[in-house]
């Protein structure tokens, strides 16, 4: 007798956005943040040539500050090549409409992986993971809400599945993005962070965390991408290290010593 077998669900690319100080907003505030995200997210999708896979969007749910959804994966090479930047002018003109308000500023997170119609996975609890990583939300905490107003989180596997194929949209380059070891409960696995325009060469590295050859990825490991290298022991008191993986090689900086950390 053969044996029985199920198949594998199908893949989704998982988009989620979450807006930044939501609840220090008055009540009609938050109405009005709750209200805008679907349409900015609409406009940056469109912008992006890729409105009528949002059209078809599967699993998507609003919670007050945030929205989430899942899209066919032929997408991903938009999502991560030309979402983002399309994200920060929908939010600029925003903030050009609405002056008097407090600007608008957004967390992304995009992953991949199987998930029933229902959403309801691993990929998607991976998602809001990589979401509320404290390193994305102190790239937020220290930038100026007047000129950064997005900064976006992508899984290793995104990054390797649209960097390696070489069918990234739009002109972002690997360079654009740092990668990072995002860690949330008992998640942890490397992960790239991108804010549109801004030249990681210039990063203070006091807010990330490094990834290092010995950490233990959990929650489904990934082995890491090709051409890194093991960093500097952040054991020692006081240890910086921060790594930068692009078209220009390896950059790095190590500090040791006391009275610094991460923050």
């Amino acid at each position: 007798m053969l044996p029985s077998w199920e198949p594998l669900w199908p893949y989704r690319a998982v988009l989620a956005v979450d807006a930044r100080n939501f609840s220090a907003l008055d009540s009609k505030g938050m109405q009005q943040v709750n209200a805008d995200i679907p349409p900015l997210l609409a406009h940056a999708l469109s912008a992006s040539n890729v409105s009528a896979h949002w059209e078809r969007r599967m699993f998507g749910q609003h919670s007050g500050d945030g929205y989430v959804a899942g899209v066919d994966p032929e997408v991903l090479p938009a999502l991560v090549g030309c979402f983002p930047d399309a994200l920060r002018a929908a939010l600029a003109r925003r903030r050009a409409e609405t002056p008097a308000g407090p600007p608008l500023q957004l967390r992304v997170s995009i992953h991949v992986g199987p998930l029933p119609t229902s959403g309801l996975g691993v990929p998607m609890v991976h998602t809001h993971r990589l979401l509320d990583d404290d390193a994305l939300r102190a790239v937020l905490n220290r930038a100026n809400p007047e000129i950064t107003n997005t900064v976006v989180i992508i899984s290793q596997r995104v990054y390797e599945d649209v960097f390696e194929s070489g069918c990234v949209n739009g002109d972002v380059l690997p360079s654009q993005f740092t990668r990072h070891l995002a860690k949330v409960k008992k998640f942890q696995q490397p992960a790239w962070i991108h804010i549109p325009g801004f030249d990681w060469r210039l990063a203070d590295p006091d807010i990330f965390e490094p990834v290092d050859a010995t950490d233990t990825v959990t929650e489904h490991p990934k082995a890491p991408a090709p051409g890194t290298s093991p960093q500097a022991d952040s054991s020692t008191p006081g240890a910086v290290s921060f790594n930068h993986h692009g078209e220009h090689g390896i950059q790095a900086y190590n500090h040791f010593g006391a009275g610094r950390g991460q923050q």
